[in-house]
């Protein structure tokens, strides 16, 4: 028995019939550790396995038995009986299955799903963010009944389980603050020394933190999220004011207008914007069949 670390299972179990000089059918296999990409590269975990050949003798008494069984078949004549009789068929005894995991005979692939960025629309000087964005009143339909919490009331509680999630980061962060920004908001804060860092290449672990963090706390409290780290979320805020200074002079003009893709945090900040701006006009979010997102804004009709 031997055992095998590596990337996958695949290749571990590969390793494994190398080593012991067998096929991977021959290999009596126990997962001890499944891989895992961890998070944002930290808490990577490898593949690792127990492996041991079938012995040799459970192989050369199977074959003994099927030789025999052989051998009786041909000893008793075949008839064809001339009437129908009712055959007793006895229930197929199923064999108990280990309290472990092991894989006889067969490499089970194991699937992997891994977050992929769209860059494909992206708007003048502003990265993309996480993508968990609802129209309000769909937001409304979706929770139904359920208990809606105010935001004063749950931050310090939120901000104690924050702070114990992230106790063991490897980056050099202060204490994270949580506060009430609204009743239905909470505004959640990263500084310190390597608050920046959390940001990553053109925004992709603040959207994976955005995403992560609002599903928290909107499942468990039914409430909105503002991320700031390290004045990210204010830049966002300067860039998308600056677009719909474009936006506004189309519904000046024509009385409605629309804006580009957006995402993340971001139609958030436009669509707050613009209902602020136009609180006689009817701003809503769209969707485009691929679930791309954006804002439009027209007069009601009666």
């Amino acid at each position: 028995m031997i055992k095998i670390e590596s990337t996958t299972l695949e290749q571990a179990c590969k390793d494994a019939a190398a080593a012991l000089e067998c096929s991977a059918s021959e290999l009596i296999i126990e997962i001890v550790q499944s891989p895992s990409k961890g998070f944002m590269g930290l808490f990577k975990k490898s593949a690792i396995i127990v492996a041991a050949k079938k012995k040799q003798e459970n192989r050369e008494n199977k074959e003994k038995k099927q030789a025999q069984t052989i051998a009786v078949k041909k000893e008793k004549p075949e008839y064809k009986p001339q009437e129908k009789k009712v055959q007793k068929i006895e229930p197929k005894r199923e064999s108990k299955k280990p309290s472990h995991n092991i894989i006889n005979d067969t490499i089970m692939p194991q699937s992997f799903v891994s977050m992929q960025d769209d860059d494909d629309y992206d708007m003048a000087d502003i990265n993309y963010t996480a993508d968990y964005e609802e129209d309000e009143e769909e937001q409304k339909k979706e929770s139904g009944s359920a208990k809606v919490f105010n935001a004063f009331e749950v931050a310090k509680k939120v901000q104690k389980e924050i702070n114990e999630l992230f106790a063991q980061i490897c980056f050099k962060i202060d204490k994270i603050e949580v506060s009430a920004y609204d009743e239905t908001t909470l505004l959640v804060e990263f500084k310190g020394e390597d608050a920046a860092l959390l940001i990553g290449k053109e925004g992709y672990r603040y959207k994976a933190l955005s995403y992560m963090i609002f599903n928290w706390i909107n499942t468990k409290y039914q409430l909105q999220l503002r991320l700031e780290i390290a004045e990210f979320l204010k830049n966002q805020e300067e860039s998308v004011a600056r677009y719909l200074l474009s936006v506004c002079e189309n519904v000046e003009r024509d009385g409605r207008a629309q804006t580009k893709i957006l995402d993340g945090v971001l139609i958030q900040i436009a669509l707050k914007e613009l209902r602020d701006k136009y609180p006689n006009k009817y701003v809503a979010v769209r969707s485009t069949r691929e679930g791309l997102k954006f804002i439009i804004i027209n007069d009601y009709h009666n």
